[in-house]
């Protein structure tokens, strides 16, 4: 995986904490996640630096994560300023408000708007998605289909630019690791794509991959299936 070229080496049950809460900005990622994908793109995207990327093996945890730094024993978490923030939503807000770089949530009313219905939207739409994943092949695209109309139809809200609110934003963030991987599983294990008769997904999907901060995150396809043909296997939550 070209993402794990740009960071510290993944940390597991038998490796040493870093040195807790000396002052160090830390963002606790699992290369996989999408959940973390999010902070860590909106990081690279902020130009942040001075966020030190911890990754987590959450197939083989260290204990001392749950016990020392993050009791959910979740990712992503962010070490700042003597304290842990988690949530993957929340932290991008964290993010906007306490660091510089450029500015991800808009400031235009209707774009407000729009923004806030599609992050509220975030959850139903990957959850969707998932349970298709779960059913047979004709019964996939009757369970998907209405979310990703909903995409496509967000799309075409403004002209502006090929992005949610027309030029990039936090949106992009919020549901660009889960459309990733839904490109990818979604062919793979259903034989259905999700951007078949989807102009505008399609469209926005190639134009945030050419975001070099963005792309950098990117999980590689083979590990995508992998991941999710295991978590399919057990019937659980890909997502944390």
């Amino acid at each position: 995986m070209a993402a794990l070229d740009l960071i510290p080496p993944v940390l597991n049950s038998k490796s040493e904490p870093p040195p807790l809460f000396d002052g160090t900005t830390r963002l606790y990622i699992s290369v996989t996640c999408p959940y973390a994908q999010r902070v860590w793109s909106a990081r690279n995207i902020k130009g942040l630096s001075e966020i030190q990327i911890v990754p987590i093996d959450l197939q083989d945890r260290p204990a001392w994560y749950k016990e020392k730094v993050y009791p959910p024993n979740k990712v992503p978490s962010l070490e700042h300023n003597g304290k842990i923030i988690g949530e993957s939503l929340d932290l991008l807000e964290y993010l906007e408000n306490n660091f510089e770089g450029p500015k991800l949530f808009p400031t235009d009313p209707a774009k407000k708007e729009a923004a806030n219905e599609l992050l509220k939207y975030t959850d139903t739409f990957t959850k969707s998605l998932f349970i298709g994943l779960t059913k047979p092949e004709p019964e996939v695209a009757q369970e998907a289909g209405p979310a990703l109309d909903y995409l496509e139809n967000a799309l075409g809200k403004f002209a502006d630019g090929p992005f949610f609110l027309g030029e990039f934003s936090v949106v992009d963030i919020a549901y660009g690791p889960f459309v990733e991987r839904f490109q990818i599983v979604y062919p793979a294990l259903k034989n259905n794509d999700i951007t078949s008769d989807r102009p505008k997904l399609l469209k926005w999907i190639q134009e945030l991959h050419k975001i070099d901060a963005y792309a950098k995150t990117k999980v590689d396809p083979e590990t995508i299936v992998e991941t999710y043909k295991r978590i399919l296997a057990k019937k659980g939550d890909p997502n944390h």
